[in-house]
């Protein structure tokens, strides 16, 4: 899909919506051709705890699995679990082939290693990037499991609405292993030119204004400003932040960025709309990979 025109002083909505349309359509057709053969993708969720937050991810992804034919199994842990329960449990599913994802919520609680627990996953059932050996992959371009599905979604999203990196001037603003640095590797795998920016850059506004696509991931309620953008730019705004009236806000002052902006994703309905799609995708993907179909 091409990206539309501009509309006058007001920035084009990027829709998650739409995007995650498409990809469930694309991870259906892989579904159908998988069970034609007697595959049939199945995820597996791993929670420790009662996070609100993992909890409403979690009744998400089920309902995807659910509509589009895939299974779903999970394992919930109390918060008080050994950390040799968890490993055990990991062990068996790296051992299942039955199973073809693994879902693991983070962050884990603090009497747990994350790091050893984490990394004892079999990097192929890695279908978020929570392994080492998925994140080297991702920084490498090789199939190593698969990149963060958030960070995926803002690809996704900009391959959706036909947006060509290639030469483009990108900023990401934040440094995490969950977003920022990955779409980083990602943003340079399809040929952009990415500079990475956090909470110490000096004169931030400076760099981010010279940016073709501006990506806020910095996980701070409204820190892109006005200040921030210049006219048409492309920005994508992963921060889901609770606002103190209740509901969520972005890291971007929408109301302020988007008469300046050429293309923006909302919060919500942007890039956050489209990670669980995304997360199913990776599910399918490593089935087409685990029966040698990819």
């Amino acid at each position: 899909m091409l990206c539309p025109e501009r509309e006058e002083n007001m920035a084009r909505i990027l829709s998650g919506k739409e995007t995650a349309s498409f990809i469930n359509k694309r991870t259906s057709d892989t579904v159908r051709r998988l069970k034609e053969r007697g595959i049939v993708p199945t995820l597996h969720i791993l929670r420790v705890g009662e996070n609100p937050a993992d909890l409403s991810y979690e009744r998400s992804a089920e309902k995807k699995c659910r509509g589009m034919e895939m299974e779903v199994e999970k394992t919930v842990f109390p918060e008080d679990v050994s950390g040799e329960a968890v490993l055990k449990k990991i062990r068996q599913l790296n051992e299942d082939k039955h199973v073809n994802g693994v879902l693991l919520f983070r962050p884990l609680p603090e009497n747990l290693d994350a790091d050893k627990i984490v990394n004892t996953l079999d990097p192929s059932k890695d279908v978020d990037s929570m392994t080492n050996l998925s994140l080297a992959g991702v920084f490498a371009g090789k199939k190593l499991g698969f990149p963060p599905c958030t960070a995926q979604a803002c690809m996704e999203i900009l391959n959706y609405y036909g947006i060509d990196c290639r030469g483009k001037k990108a900023v990401v603003v934040g440094r995490s292993l969950i977003v920022g640095k990955p779409v980083s590797m990602l943003l340079l795998g399809q040929d952009a030119t990415v500079t990475v920016c956090h909470s110490r850059t000096v004169d931030l506004p400076s760099i981010t204004r010279c940016a073709d696509i501006l990506i806020a991931a910095v996980g701070r309620a409204g820190m892109i400003g006005a200040e921030h953008v210049s006219e048409g730019q492309i920005v994508l705004d992963v921060g889901i932040n609770s606002k103190p009236g209740g509901g969520i806000c972005g890291d971007v002052d929408f109301e302020a960025v988007s008469p300046i902006a050429g293309f923006i994703t909302p919060v919500p309905g942007g890039v956050g709309a489209v990670t669980t799609s995304v997360l199913l995708s990776h599910v399918a993907r490593a089935a087409e990979r685990h029966n040698g179909l990819e």
